[in-house]
């Protein structure tokens, strides 16, 4: 296992390159801060040898004795010519022309940002894209998205899951900046842990990923990029109050401390404390709670020397109180184990979770080598929840330990990269369910190499390997491979494949089974975990990407098709109304994608977003081939937004409307309960529409106004057996859709 690391930490630095000219070519922001200027031509006067700067306004270009000047140009600037006697890196700034005629050219920029030249499947959700909808939190920021569906776990808790290709976000490596975040004990309620306005850009990527995050992701990978307290706004403050009474406080304050510290304090308070039950059946719509999130974070930048580093310091304190009308914790909680003789019970249920969490970046960029760098990762993290639901019990402590380190070079020239590291995790576990404690603890090592070739015009394509030793689930190796072609004008033609392994949390992923009556079965308790073998599955998928011009104005298609195949699975199965199973699978257990996704801009500053997805998602239950309860087969989706053109000082108003259509989904079986608790096979199908309009008075203020489910569509009788909560059929799992109804909110931002 040794050898393996050494070799794949050495591999990068024994290949031999011949001499090249490395550097950065910069412009000036509205502020007259240098930034990389990307597609810059450099290249050596009379030669047919050259290159093109990247996004950041890097280079690289071989070099010979007999090349001495280096010409760089761009569309608008001065060009400049360079005499270069030697090897060595280069910053030049480029300077606006005035020689030529006044001609502006203005592009909006997408608030979704698609990639025409990454091998990988991924994108952007900026800033911009959040602000549609409130985005209180990161399980709020999906709703303009269609690649993500936004559901409810249950009809209690509130809980909102995510789905990605047909997969729960179990099978999502959820990461906050490249670290796992959303993981273990925190997978069921973690997306609420993350305020909106922390979050500075979404990235999304279908498919299994890289090696460099790690084994367990599956269906895809999302990344959080946190605000940085460098370039964020000295001063924010976020308001936001719901005809819920849900009320939402967000403060930002950030400080230069010097020339290379920047600090900044993130506070976060979200609170409802009233009793809504909309459909008369004695529960509350929605939980009652209180959270403060606070989180410290700091910027060390040091760009002569390469040096750039963030520390995060979290605290989460996280309260629920949900159940019954009425229900007083004081009086009713865990009251009696035989309520049928006492009759005077209420159904309640607390969650109360506190987390504790830090974390560091380092990173390193040779400044006399830019392609050379070095990044090192490292998280720690208590997470802590104390919880009942009725009188099911489970309590949960994980305490987690990361550390990655990656080191980045080229091979040859900058069309050869190459990416190699080792990491590290621990995990212990310490449940309690009812009556039984399970504990473990996991640890992994592993090293991964990927080497990645660009060449821009046409092909774009990553593979990466990484093998690891974990103490429950052996030694194996992780393959993954993504591969970008072009074959014409404004296209991008992809395909990938990649193995994933996870270990299930079998309790935390599927807490809404405590709100319910049924018994929990373990079978096939011969493997390392609760008894049960890790899961395994293959992704593979196709993506084409084109972009086009409409009546003149631009637009673009995209066709997915993804499809994993599980080798092993823990299959969660409902199909029981009196109990709920785990086993590993026995049999095939697939999930089929495709998509297809339209971008249009249809006028000057309007945009349309159209999609429609299928999905075919089976497992083999020890009751035969069934789909997956609660996933539509079909489903469309349609975005609008528009905004009018900024006036002189900032002023404009914007305007977003979200649909939603959800087709047939299948109920798990209910044949076995009495009639009056039978559900139909199928649920009916479903419509939603959200909308918001947002008033930008100058860049330090703006308000909003929105509404989600404006047609009020509303779930009947979300519960089973809600008139006999205590009883052998009650249960909360069985949730399509709304239970609230329509919702209306404001908010304002300020921010200097």
């Amino acid at each position: 296992m040794k050898n393996i690391f050494y070799i794949l930490l050495i591999l990068p630095m024994i290949i031999t390159s011949q001499d090249k000219i490395s550097g950065t070519i910069l412009e000036a922001n509205e502020k007259n801060e240098p930034i990389g200027l990307p597609g810059a031509n450099v290249y050596w006067l009379n030669t047919s040898v050259g290159t093109v700067t990247d996004i950041d306004g890097k280079f690289t270009i071989p070099y010979q004795k007999e090349y001495t000047k280096l010409i760089i140009s761009y569309v608008g600037f001065k060009t400049d010519t360079l005499t270069i006697t030697e090897p060595k890196t280069i910053r030049h700034w480029l300077q606006p022309t005035s020689d030529l005629e006044q001609i502006t050219v203005t592009s909006r920029k997408q608030a979704t940002a698609k990639s025409y030249l990454q091998a990988t499947n991924v994108f952007t959700v900026s800033s911009d894209e959040l602000l549609k909808a409130a985005c209180c939190n990161l399980s709020e920021s999906f709703e303009t998205n269609p690649s993500i569906d936004v559901n409810f776990a249950d009809a209690v808790t509130g809980t909102r899951q995510i789905k990605m290709l047909g997969l729960n976000s179990p099978y999502i490596l959820i990461a906050t900046e490249n670290i796992p975040s959303i993981r273990g004990a925190s997978q069921a309620f973690g997306l609420s842990f993350i305020p909106g306005t922390w979050v500075e850009s979404i990235q999304i990527t279908k498919g299994a990923g890289s090696v460099v995050n790690g084994y367990e992701s599956i269906a895809g990978q999302i990344n959080a990029e946190l605000v940085k307290p460098a370039t964020d706004d000295k001063l924010f403050v976020n308001l936001y109050g719901a005809t819920s009474e849900r009320l939402e406080l967000n403060t930002h304050i950030n400080t230069k401390v010097s020339d290379k510290w920047h600090t900044g304090l993130y506070l976060h308070g979200n609170t409802h404390n009233e009793e809504h039950d909309v459909n008369h059946d004695g529960f509350l719509d929605m939980p009652k709670y209180h959270q403060i999130n606070v989180m410290n974070r700091w910027q060390y930048t040091n760009a002569e020397k390469g040096f750039v580093s963030f520390i995060n310091l979290k605290f989460l304190n996280d309260e629920k109180q949900t159940g019954q009308l009425g229900f007083n914790p004081d009086t009713d909680k865990l009251t009696t184990n035989n309520p049928v003789l006492s009759g005077d019970e209420v159904w309640g249920s607390e969650i109360d979770t506190r987390r504790y969490e830090i974390s560091a970046k380092l990173g390193y960029v040779n400044p006399e080598i830019p392609y050379q760098s070095l990044g090192v990762q490292t998280a720690f993290s208590s997470h802590k929840q104390d919880s009942y639901f009725g009188f099911n019990q489970y309590d949960i402590t994980h305490n987690s330990l990361y550390a990655n380190a990656i080191y980045n070079s080229i091979i040859s020239d900058s069309r050869h990269k190459v990416k190699t590291g080792v990491s590290y995790t621990y995990d212990h576990y310490d449940e309690f369910v009812n009556t039984i404690d399970y504990e473990r603890t996991e640890t992994s090592v592993g090293a991964f190499f990927e080497y990645n070739y660009d060449n821009l015009e046409k092909l774009n394509l990553t593979a990466g390997l990484r093998v690891d030793y974990h103490n429950l689930l052996g030694t194996f190796a992780t393959p993954r491979f993504h591969a970008r072609y072009t074959p014409w004008e404004k296209s991008a033609l992809r395909a990938s494949f990649g193995r994933g392994k996870r270990s299930a949390n079998i309790f935390a992923e599927n807490q809404q089974l405590f709100s319910t009556s049924r018994a929990i079965n373990i079978i096939n308790t011969t493997g390392n975990i609760y008894g049960l073998d890790p899961e395994i599955a293959w992704n593979y998928g196709l993506s084409y990407l084109q972009g086009f011009n409409l009546f003149g104005r631009k637009a673009d298609i995209t066709l997915d098709y993804y499809k994993t195949d599980f080798e092993n699975q823990v299959v969660v199965d409902y199909e029981n109304p009196q109990e709920v199973s785990f086993y590993n699978l026995e049999g095939d257990s697939y999930a089929n994608s495709f998509q297809v996704e339209l971008n249009y801009n249809v006028f000057e500053h309007f945009d349309l977003r159209m999609a429609y997805k299928y999905y075919d998602v089976k497992t083999d239950y020890n009751s035969g081939k069934l789909s997956k309860p609660l996933v539509p087969t079909h489903r469309l989706f349609a975005n609008t937004s528009y905004e009018t053109q900024k006036q002189e000082g900032g002023g404009q108003w914007k305007f977003d409307a979200t649909f939603n259509w959800l087709g047939e989904q299948r109920f798990s079986s209910t044949e076995a309960n009495p009639i009056a608790y039978q559900l139909p096979d199928k649920t009916p199908t479903l419509a939603t529409l959200n909308a918001q309009i947002t008033k930008v008075f100058s860049p330090k203020f703006e308000v909003y106004l929105g509404g989600e489910n404006i047609t009020n569509v509303r779930q009947s009788n979300p519960i089973l057996g809600a008139d006999d909560p205590f009883g052998a059929n009650f249960d909360t799992t069985f949730v399509y859709g709304p239970i609230f109804g329509s919702m209306y909110y404001a908010g304002f931002r300020f921010k200097i």
